[in-house]
């Protein structure tokens, strides 16, 4: 088990649950929760992430778009291993 905290985009509830299965602890993707995890997790469409860009300075954002949750996940795990 790990204790990766990573933000998730709202719609992604696919990837939270496998996530969520792999004993990360899975976080809304807001600007509030950013400081405190590890990566984040979005869908890839284009959407107004002002406010949150600063939030998360040289944190691991990670594309879901065309991956499985499983793909996300050893993501998760790549850029937690390179820190």
């Amino acid at each position: 088990m790990n204790n990766y905290r990573v933000a998730v985009e709202e719609g992604l509830n696919h990837v939270s649950q496998y996530l969520q299965s792999q004993g990360c602890q899975v976080e809304p993707l807001n600007a509030d929760q950013l400081q405190n995890c590890d990566c984040c997790v979005i869908s890839g469409e284009d959407k107004d992430m002002m406010g949150m860009q600063d939030a998360m300075g040289q944190m691991q954002v990670i594309n879901a778009e065309g991956l499985t949750p499983e793909e996300v996940y050893q993501s998760v795990q790549r850029g937690m291993n390179q820190q």
